[in-house]
């Protein structure tokens, strides 16, 4: 049976897989990623910015693979940023900054990129590569002060990707979203499941029995 191999900390992308049906292994990779966006051209459009952030963590996961693993896997990478003001927004890292980012971002449209890269490893070799970009417009609510320093001082959106979540605490304050949820939680599955297929597999064999 093909192993499903996720190259992410993100909890949120593990639990959507999970209730997909899938049952996947989490690897971290080592990826510096400021250190890599700082690397590019600063004319890389925002889709192919998260695309080879992406690529780069399932290289770096594909690396560390046990020899059983690598005789029948899919690794898939993923990365997500928020664009914003004509500028990628990632994770705010500190309560400050996500105070920042969220008086910016208050009664405003963004779109949450998802960047996704898929490999189909068989018989410990790359055999099948890919990498698309996944886009969700979400609109924000405008918290009141005491909303938003409640928020802030949860420690939510510190970590995560544009400073706040759409299945968690950050929820109360997205008026809505125009494209697939799941991506905004971090991972596509509509696009996934394209992607799983052009790898030659039905993503109905990945689901657990």
């Amino acid at each position: 049976m093909t192993r499903v191999v996720l190259g992410s900390a993100s909890t949120g992308r593990l639990r959507v897989l999970r209730q997909a049906g899938l049952d996947p292994l989490v690897l971290v990779s080592d990826v510096d990623e400021d250190a890599l966006i700082d690397s590019l051209d600063g004319d890389t459009p925002p889709e192919a910015v998260v695309a080879k952030l992406a690529n780069a963590k399932a290289v770096a996961v594909a690396a560390q693979l046990s020899q059983d693993v690598a005789a029948d896997c899919i690794v898939l990478g993923c990365d997500s940023m928020l664009f914003h003001n004509d500028a990628l927004c990632g994770k705010p890292g500190s309560a400050e900054a996500a105070r920042r980012q969220w008086v910016a971002m208050a009664g405003s449209t963004g779109h949450l990129l998802t960047g996704h890269a898929l490999l189909r490893i068989t018989d410990g070799v790359i055999a099948h590569t890919d990498s698309e970009t996944a886009s969700t417009t979400v609109h924000f609510g405008t918290p009141t002060d005491d909303e938003l320093n409640a928020y802030v001082d949860s420690g939510e959106p510190n970590h995560v990707a544009g400073g706040f979540t759409l299945d968690g605490f950050g929820g109360w304050f997205i008026d809505r979203i125009e494209g697939d949820p799941s991506n905004v939680i971090g991972i596509s599955l509509p696009l996934l499941q394209r992607m799983v297929r052009r790898a030659g597999i039905p993503i109905t064999e990945l689901w657990r029995n």
